[in-house]
């Protein structure tokens, strides 16, 4: 089975890739997993040894070379299992090609080091990064592949009527319209076009637009994203449920992140940090049912690495109007939370293929933000879906 990363040497693709072949090897446990625990006992499920992984990545460098400056710097891929494994990020690392980055914003050419030269058109850079992805299942011997979007926020992409429907899309690659598009959109139309499931794990809004949508149904492929909900969402949405349940009511909710690495330096920059907080600021309404006073704070720590904080304050109403307070405070890895989120929707995307199923998968709700489709919020909720569905599947 083919594993296809978008951004393949960032710090969560190098976590994903190296977690997978230590997998594969019987060199750590499963933790993190939910594909692994008994709920999904007696699902046909793939196997870590099956995976074969390949991406696109706009920066120089390598697997191994992002693993060793891991090890170094954050100490959260151990370097004795590394040690181990630089066969399997050699053989990962000949399988990456050169990504793009049509209209990318700023933030994300800087981080890439590029340079103004000759554009290609929009057409002939969609059937490159096709023409890729084709010859990966070719030399593989493989019929499907799972794609998943791991590359940088983008700034927003503001919409148009051509992003509604598959033949706008067309329309926007063979009129050159490179103000319609972004990086994650032509990933998502290269994914799309030729069938292959799609996982957007970026907050990024160009990727699953409308006529990207209505591409993976033509084709009969399944997709699901958006933003990845592993940190202070992930509480959130599983700590405000507590105040509707109870009727307490919310008066405020006032959230504070801080973080470093490439992802922080990224968001410290204004627009792409506005299509993050969309999607982190979206849920308590509703969840609660209406929205009281809330923010959402990112500030780029360098010095924290991939390690991330965040402190969130909650002012509720109780009986007799009297008014408490709620704080909590959340330190976290973000690779070491999101990696083992990917490998699950990466086994079950591919189950949802083999299954024959075509568009929005919303069973993998609980592991997004701001899933596609799905309006329910409440995370014990969302968790209940993805229980029917595994049920149905081993039965």
């Amino acid at each position: 089975m083919g594993v296809w990363i978008f951004g393949a040497h960032g710090g969560l693709a190098t976590t994903v890739v190296v977690g997978a072949r230590a997998l594969a090897r019987g060199r750590i446990a499963p933790q993190g997993l939910i594909t692994a625990t008994p709920l999904f006992a007696g699902v046909p499920l793939v196997d870590f040894p099956r995976m074969v992984f390949g991406g696109h990545e706009v920066r120089r460098g390598t697997l191994g070379g992002s693993a060793e400056e891991i090890a170094r710097e954050n100490g959260t891929i151990p370097a004795t299992l590394l040690a181990g494994l630089r066969a399997d990020l050699a053989r990962a690392d000949a399988e990456v090609r050169r990504g793009t980055l049509v209209n990318a914003g700023r933030a994300i050419d800087r981080l890439a080091g590029a340079r103004a030269g000759r554009r290609v058109r929009l057409r002939a850079e969609a059937r490159r990064l096709q023409g890729h992805l084709r010859a990966f299942l070719r030399r593989h011997r493989l019929e499907h592949c799972v794609c998943v979007n791991l590359a940088s926020t983008e700034p927003q992409l503001e919409l148009t009527p051509r992003h509604r429907s598959a033949a706008g899309i067309e329309q926007i690659l063979d009129q050159d319209r490179v103000r319609e598009v972004r990086p994650s959109l032509l990933y998502a139309y290269a994914a799309a076009s030729l069938g292959q499931s799609f996982v957007h794990f970026t907050p990024s809004n160009a990727a699953l637009v409308p006529g990207i949508q209505e591409l993976f149904a033509l084709r009969g492929a399944p997709f699901m994203g958006r933003d990845g909900k592993t940190g202070e969402t992930l509480v959130k949405s599983s700590l405000a449920p507590l105040f509707k349940y109870r009727n307490l009511r919310v008066l405020a909710w006032q959230g504070y992140n801080m973080l470093g690495d490439r992802d922080g330096a990224i968001l410290a920059e204004a627009e792409n940090k506005r299509t993050k907080v969309a999607t982190k600021d979206s849920l308590l309404a509703r969840i609660l049912g209406y929205a009281p006073h809330s923010h959402v704070g990112i500030d780029y720590v360098p010095s924290l690495g991939d390690l991330k904080t965040a402190w969130d304050f909650i002012h509720f109403e109780g009986f007799l109007g009297h008014r408490m307070a709620m704080e909590f405070t959340w330190h976290g890895c973000d690779a070491i939370l999101a990696a083992p989120l990917v490998l699950d929707m990466v086994r079950l995307a591919d189950l949802a293929r083999r299954r024959g199923e075509a568009g929005a998968m919303p069973h993998l709700a609980c592991f997004f933000k701001q899933p596609e489709g799905v309006p329910e919020q409440d995370l014990h909720a969302q968790w209940h879906m993805l229980v029917e569905y595994a049920r149905a599947a081993r039965a």
